[in-house]
């Protein structure tokens, strides 16, 4: 296997482990958020909207383009044209890389509303990975800047 396939998937590789770490779950935690009190209120479901949680956009995926792409660049021509194309490379696979990223984390979602027991509303978007129905009665857990709807 050459280097610069090596490189590409080891880049690849990095950028797809990355985008499942990411989460606005109402089941998972993480490592930060376990251990900390929360506000629990009790309600009911009121309305489920499906949405769309968009992906990530770190220098991660922009790099990994760039670097990718300035190998593959650096292959065409000779002399100043290897140079002009290893440039032409980066700033593509860069575009590239980060639109992928992007693409690779966008998740599927539900804005939930929820009826609290004092009559107000409060609506939250997590990842859709529970089912809720209206009418169900649900706990709003809320601190240290999150809140998450769970049965």
């Amino acid at each position: 296997m050459n280097t610069s396939l090596r490189i590409t998937t080891i880049l690849l590789s990095s950028v797809a482990l990355l985008a499942g770490c990411a989460s606005q779950s109402g089941s998972s935690y993480s490592r930060e958020q376990t251990r900390h009190e929360m506000t629990v209120r009790m309600g009911v479901v009121d309305s489920i909207r499906r949405v769309t949680i968009e992906g990530t956009k770190t220098p991660l995926g922009a790099g990994a383009g760039a670097v990718i792409g300035g190998v593959a660049g650096s292959s065409v021509g000779q002399g100043r044209g290897s140079g002009i194309g290893t440039i032409l490379g980066a700033i593509a696979g860069g575009v590239a890389g980060s639109a992928i990223e992007e693409k690779a984390t966008k998740k599927d979602g539900l804005e939930i509303t929820v009826k609290l027991e004092n009559g107000s509303y409060v609506a939250v978007t997590q990842d859709a990975d529970e089912d809720f129905k209206p009418g169900e009665r649900v706990r709003i857990l809320s601190g240290d800047g999150s809140t998450r709807v769970s049965h």
